[in-house]
């Protein structure tokens, strides 16, 4: 079952009798369920999810329900906390996760991992995002002056990121001697710097470090489609690419001049956690 409901608040009411009034299909139990994977949000200047089911709503209040049974029900493996440095944080999320939450729930994110894993709790703050299918490092920040001083860092782009990639087939010499994809995407520059690890004759394929000089979405499976070598197990681009392992794409390092500490930083991936 799949239903979107925005529903106004006309009078003084607890949350899950809103809820229970609005979506009489869904049982209380659900509804719970629901609340607490963030399915439900209370609209304002942030809009916030709204978990508590007590929560005692005023006229003019206004919720909105996504519920989606399908994603609700969904599970993916933990995310790793493998360094943390008080002010941030670095994590291993698996594939399978999302960065963040979006409106038909949060259960399945990084952030909402992060959220509750600290006693006492942490803010947190999402510094940059890895699509859902990938793996590895992100970086979370624990304080508003924090998160200022690494998101000046990612717009200045003073942050490498390393990533490890498995694509179809075998790169031409000349591909190679450039090691770099230097194609618009969305109407802007883009750039892909990468040098080849191996290349596999039995299974056709090769594996490449990589490193991003623009920061386009999807930029690395795009630009290695569009050179005809994408990606293995990429659900998006490419063809002839299917793989029961999932997207070969991993991000395997970081490096930055810490903000905070002045000092030079390097986080890289451990070997057990490598694809």
């Amino acid at each position: 079952m799949k239903l979107s409901r925005q529903l106004p608040v006309t009078t003084a009411i607890s949350a899950i009798d809103l809820l229970v009034s609005a979506a009489p299909e869904l049982s209380k139990g659900r509804l719970k369920d629901a609340m607490n994977k963030g399915a439900v949000q209370l609209v304002g200047k942030p809009v916030k999810r709204l978990r508590r089911a007590q929560f005692m709503l005023k006229p003019g209040a206004t919720l909105l329900l996504n519920y989606d049974e399908d994603i609700l029900q969904r599970q993916c493996a933990p995310a790793t906390l493998l360094f943390d440095e008080t002010a941030y944080s670095i994590w291993f999320k698996p594939a399978g996760m999302l960065s963040q939450g979006n409106e038909w729930g949060d259960h399945l994110s990084l952030l909402r991992f992060a959220e509750q894993h600290f006693t006492p709790a942490r803010q947190v703050f999402l510094l940059h995002r890895l699509d859902r299918e990938a793996s590895g490092l992100v970086i979370l920040a624990h304080s508003k002056k924090a998160a200022a001083a690494f998101s000046q860092l990612i717009a200045q782009r003073h942050i490498a990121k390393g990533y490890a990639i498995t694509v179809k087939g075998q790169l031409s010499a000349d591909l190679i001697a450039n090691g770099v994809i230097s194609l618009p995407l969305d109407n802007k520059a883009s750039e892909t710097r990468f040098t080849v690890e191996a290349y596999d004759p039995v299974t056709d394929c090769s594996r490449l470090n990589v490193q991003l000089i623009s920061g386009r979405k999807h930029q690395i499976r795009r630009h290695f489609a569009s050179v005809g070598h994408p990606v293995l197990g990429d659900p998006h681009y490419g063809s002839g690419n299917k793989s029961a392992a999932g997207l070969a794409l991993q991000a395997v390092c970081l490096s930055f001049n810490c903000p905070l500490r002045r000092r030079q930083q390097l986080f890289e991936l451990p070997a057990a956690l490598r694809i």
